[in-house]
């Protein structure tokens, strides 16, 4: 397979630099016809009101800026996700900041929500293709304290709510200080009635419906995340994203990393994702939307998720180790 070929060049990389080339490269096949297949009708599924053509998402993470929209859409994603998107530019945290640990086929980063801020990306956005699903993930701003965490939030959906198909409140980052104590019910809830606000002024001015999703970490534990579902289903959030990077290193090969800052993702990620998916399946008797993301690489991993109850699954580890025609595999 052509991308085996190429991975041992891409590895020989340091991983942010890999990162790059390939969003550049991403770029430059945007102008070129698409060769993918086209989905079949039996493949579509409406989620949120949202009929996805398949179930394969593009997670947040890689193109965090919109620039490669129309080249990861001929990939033959079912939607994509950019992000995550700061209301001010942001740099990041110092580098190195992204390691690559082929042995657990994993990624380590710390990165730190690097981008160009809401309004450089919302001007790429009035260009975005139609032809597919696209998701906007949110953040606050390092800086910004929590007590006006939702203020950024709010920027945010303003500015970018309107080229969207849907938005995503990341609250569950491990690489911004204090970022995962937004996860609180009583820090959390003001939060989402705030959103929920902006989003009805969306449409009464626009007629623009914009599901809500809130992105969640897999290392609460059962019971508080079962608090959070209760909150979700109260708040009327369209669906929830299970899940974002872990801070339990336990499974990675080497104990090197123990001592490495930063989330994990990919296959050591895998167990416990799953595991999520069926918490808050169960808890929430499947009234609530889910996203599978964390440890997917395989037609096996996908068919696990949607058996646990996942509406949708979402790619970036697994894209790295596997390529891009991991998508036709699972699709």
């Amino acid at each position: 397979m052509l991308y085996e070929k190429i991975r041992p060049y891409l590895f020989a990389l340091p991983p942010e630099v890999a990162h790059q080339a390939a969003v550049r490269a991403l770029q430059f096949s945007g102008l070129f016809p698409s060769f993918s297949a086209k989905d079949a009708a039996s493949q579509a599924i409406q989620v949120m009101g949202l009929s996805f053509p398949n179930r394969i998402g593009m997670a947040a993470g890689f193109d965090k800026n919109a620039q490669a929209l129309y080249g990861l859409a001929k990939l033959g994603f079912g939607f994509i996700e950019i992000g995550t998107v700061t209301p001010k530019p942001q740099s990041g945290n110092p580098k190195p900041r992204l390691f690559r640990i082929p042995e657990d086929k994993a990624l380590l980063n710390r990165l730190g929500f690097n981008n160009h801020g809401v309004l450089a990306v919302a001007k790429r956005l009035r260009h975005r293709p139609k032809n597919i699903i696209l998701g906007v993930n949110l953040v606050k701003n390092k800086a910004t304290p929590n007590e006006q965490a939702v203020d950024d939030y709010v920027t945010g959906f303003k500015a970018l709510a309107p080229y969207a198909d849907y938005v995503v409140l990341n609250i569950s980052s491990p690489n911004t200080p204090g970022l995962r104590d937004l996860q609180k019910v009583e820090s959390l809830k003001p939060i989402l009635e705030r959103i929920q606000s902006e989003a009805s002024l969306l449409f009464e001015t626009q007629k623009k419906r914009t599901p809500i999703v809130v992105k969640i970490s897999p290392d609460e534990n059962n019971d508080d995340l079962k608090k959070l579902m209760d909150l979700f289903l109260e708040q009327k959030i369209d669906a929830v994203i299970a899940n974002n990077t872990t801070l339990n290193k336990a499974k990675l090969s080497d104990a090197k990393w123990l001592n490495e800052m930063g989330g994990v993702s990919g296959a050591p990620l895998k167990q416990r994702a799953l595991e999520v998916v069926h918490v808050i399946h169960q808890h929430t008797q499947g009234a609530l939307p889910i996203i599978a993301c964390g440890g997917i690489a395989s037609r096996a991993d996908a068919d696990e998720r949607i058996a646990a109850g996942a509406s949708l699954i979402q790619l970036y580890t697994g894209l790295i180790y596997e390529g891009p025609g991991l998508i036709s595999r699972l699709k």
